[in-house]
């Protein structure tokens, strides 16, 4: 995340200056997004900037903030900005009583490592905590790097992520075992008949929730779905996936888009 995010603040006009890199991985990473920034050691890399940005895994985090505070590394002033989705502005606490200026700012977004990442920015939201006096800077940041800035109260930040997780996570799995199960009725290209049905069906998910369930399960057709159950349970033996509710109304005649 930290390379996409960089790299969309350098096409907003700022200038990296350095950055901290462990693993060979993380090291091509940052060549290959912020060619010609030198990578330092965290302490270096405060040293020399303005604005910070700390994306590291959520269990690090405060345990970095804290050895940095501790070893002075923290500069009066300076803007500190995790990107942590579980903590708020608490987290940086050890930097703020250094004189840091703390910030949260999360993107609800999967990352690649790779360029592409820096175009899924524009239009994204932004998981932002932040003290009062830093709002206008949290959604300047944010709009800079072609966001858009939702603000996610500091008891509210384990919840938001849960949810965005849950979201993200499950729609991996279900389309792993689509892909999985089509293949095994022998369909060639699996990729290519789910793309334009899941598409739609998410498209019509966040407008409508529930509403939007088709189908054998918005007909009613309960022998339709025990025939699903069966053929689940013969090639993907385990617990049954809870994927079917009733309509709470009765069932209406089926719309041209079912399935």
């Amino acid at each position: 995340m930290g390379p996409a995010l960089a790299a969309s603040l350098q096409l907003a006009g700022h200038r990296p200056v350095a950055v901290s890199a462990v693993s060979e991985t993380s090291r091509r990473r940052a060549g290959q997004m912020l060619p010609d920034v030198p990578v330092l050691s965290p302490a270096e890399v405060l040293q020399r900037s303005e604005l910070v940005l700390l994306t590291v895994p959520d269990d690090a985090l405060p345990e970095l903030v804290s050895g940095l505070a501790d070893t002075g590394a923290v500069r009066p002033g300076q803007l500190l900005v995790h990107t942590s989705g579980r903590y708020g502005a608490k987290v940086l606490d050890p930097a703020l009583r250094a004189g840091a200026l703390p910030l949260a700012l999360h993107p609800a977004m999967t990352f690649t490592g790779t360029p592409v990442d820096v175009q899924r920015l524009a239009g994204c939201s932004f998981g932002v905590t932040a003290p009062e006096e830093l709002r206008l800077a949290a959604e300047a940041l944010v709009i800079e790097m072609g966001g858009e800035p939702e603000w996610i109260a500091e008891e509210n930040r384990p919840l938001y992520h849960a949810a965005l997780a849950l979201g993200a996570n499950h729609l991996v799995t279900l389309v792993a075992q689509s892909l999985e199960l089509l293949r095994t009725a022998g369909v060639e290209a699996p990729d290519r008949m789910l793309g334009p049905l899941l598409g739609a069906a998410l498209d019509n998910a966040l407008r409508s929730g529930d509403a939007a369930l088709t189908g054998p399960v918005a007909r009613g057709d309960a022998g339709t779905v025990a025939a699903h159950v069966t053929e689940l349970r013969r090639h993907a033996p385990g617990p049954s996936p809870a994927i079917w509710r009733w309509p709470a109304r009765p069932p209406t005649a089926p719309s041209p888009t079912a399935c």
